[in-house]
């Protein structure tokens, strides 16, 4: 079974900037979308971005678009979430989720369709935003 390990969070003021990382245990990325999702204080989790392992292609929600950038580095095996321009309601854990490109699309995964148990988490990582 493929383990997901993030890092790279951590507290900043309004205005900053971090970057994710989630890495693969084994070298099948190419065989995956990720997802990166975040579950702030007190609400539900939601999907912020999606990446095809495969072929690169990507997805954004409304939230993060021109704030956020998801790639990918097959030689690395790791997804990587540039987070640019926080504020305050970014604040959350973040955890990435991979699933075979079999079951899932870079849409279904981000969009209509969602995790499954089909799929992988990381442990997470918090992302703290405060002036």
């Amino acid at each position: 079974q493929v383990q997901l390990v993030e890092s790279g969070g951590g507290s900043v003021q309004p205005g900053g900037s971090l970057r994710l990382s989630c890495e693969f245990s084994k070298r099948i990325l190419d065989d995956y979308v990720v997802g990166w999702f975040r579950q702030p204080p007190g609400k539900d989790r939601e999907a912020i971005s999606c990446i095809s392992g495969k072929d690169g292609s990507t997805y954004y929600t409304e939230s993060v678009k021109g704030r956020f950038t998801i790639s990918r580095d097959s030689v690395k095996d790791t997804v990587y979430l540039e987070l640019n321009n926080l504020g305050l309601e970014d604040t959350a854990e973040y955890y990435c989720y991979a699933e075979s490109v079999i079951f899932k699309t870079v849409q279904e995964l981000c969009g209509t369709g969602g995790p499954s148990a089909m799929g992988r988490w990381g442990q997470g990582t918090q992302v703290t935003v405060s002036s």
